[in-house]
């Protein structure tokens, strides 16, 4: 992560789409939503909380727990420059962080960011793949005087960047960094995460 970002509030969107024919007689059965993606999930996070406890300008990690899902612990850059972090995460999440990424009310800025766009996650000093998002429409939730949007509630743009989704670390300290790079805009945050594992309860 991350560039700030540029983001259109949600008014709203029109799906369209074909149903199957129902009986005579029968009523419709609504089709569920589709769930959403992990890049929307994840501005969600990071766009929850206000500056002095979100997770993305956390400069030491103690705000690095607030809002976490509970089958899946989020990391997140700096809006620029370096950060030292600490963090426990229960033992069995998997882990998903972006070594960069964008969010913006045009699919023509992440191309451009894309072009340019380079990085790189190691978890304990091996390198960890990651995937490559062109460009993808979501929408989030932003929470109120939060430093990632600037703006709150539904919020709709496209969506992109470089990911990692790391299987669940095991018990004890691992360090995972994450360095990332678009133009001139460049992060370099350490993560130190404790995996606690499960404490006994007592008879």
């Amino acid at each position: 992560m991350l560039h700030r970002v540029v983001v259109v509030a949600w008014c709203a969107v029109l799906l369209a789409g074909c149903a199957a024919p129902t009986r005579a007689g029968t009523a419709p059965t609504a089709a569920s939503p589709a769930p959403p993606s992990m890049q929307a999930r994840w501005w969600e996070w990071a766009a929850a909380e206000p500056v002095e406890t979100n997770p993305v300008a956390d400069r030491t990690g103690e705000h690095c727990a607030r809002n976490q899902p509970s089958d899946v612990w989020f990391l997140a850059g700096t809006f620029g420059g370096q950060a030292q972090r600490r963090c426990t995460v229960p033992l069995g999440m998997r882990i998903v962080a972006p070594a960069i990424n964008r969010v913006s009310g045009n699919a023509d800025d992440c191309r451009t960011y894309m072009a340019d766009a380079a990085g790189a996650i190691q978890l304990d000093g091996v390198q960890v793949s990651l995937e490559r998002i062109e460009h993808e429409s979501i929408t989030f939730v932003a929470g109120p005087g939060n430093p990632v949007t600037d703006t709150s509630g539904k919020t709709r743009g496209e969506a992109c960047g470089l990911w990692a989704r790391i299987d669940p670390p095991s018990a004890g300290e691992h360090k995972v960094r994450i360095h990332g790079k678009s133009g001139t805009f460049e992060l370099d945050v350490t993560y130190t995460l404790v995996v606690a594992a499960a404490t006994k309860s007592a008879a």
